[in-house]
């Protein structure tokens, strides 16, 4: 690789750690290309896969201002740069990786510190935000739903009420005659 093409591999990877809202550091050792595609297809396209040295990661990380992950760049190292929803990058990432064992997820970086593998796991473990909100909007149906059932109730007891007692005098009337 010629010393420009260096530099601009490090300018594009620190750029994709500042822009993104997450990244997961993996080692992709055993990994076929067509497998490493199937990866990048399973990762949608709110997450990109960056396969690249470990001094221009470095490097680059260092010029993004990102501290921490330098332990996880040793081997054959690939980033997953996520620019949306870390949760269903990191769903993908680990299903993938129970499927073919040459994936091993080494941590990550996100909210401006790094991430264990434990911590990935948890926000693999977490709900995507589509369902976190369908399931925040099921629980104000329902309080909207109870709310609307008490403060009907008054005008439903009063209209039985005045329905029972119309039926009593209607009941009575003939009787009196």
């Amino acid at each position: 690789m010629a010393k420009s093409d260096k530099v601009a591999a490090v300018a594009e990877i620190a750029d994709k750690f500042r822009t993104s809202s997450a990244a997961v550091v993996t080692q992709y050792s055993g990994l076929s290309v067509s497998q490493l595609t199937t990866l990048r297809r399973a990762l949608g396209t709110n997450a990109s896969y960056r396969v690249a040295k470990n001094t221009l990661v470095k490097r680059a990380a260092e010029d993004a201002g990102v501290q921490g992950l330098d332990a996880l760049f040793t081997g054959p190292t690939a980033i997953a740069f996520v620019d949306g929803e870390p949760v269903d990058a990191a769903k993908a990432l680990r299903e993938f990786a129970k499927d073919n064992k040459g994936l091993v997820i080494k941590g990550g970086y996100m909210d401006g510190r790094p991430l264990t593998v434990a911590e990935v796991d948890q926000i693999a473990d977490l709900d995507s935000r589509e369902v976190l909100l369908a399931k925040l909007a099921g629980a104000m149906k329902g309080n909207l739903a109870k709310a609307a059932a008490v403060f009907a109730a008054p005008a439903t007891q009063f209209a039985r009420l005045a329905a029972a007692l119309q039926e009593k005098k209607a009941a009575e009337a003939p009787a009196e005659s």
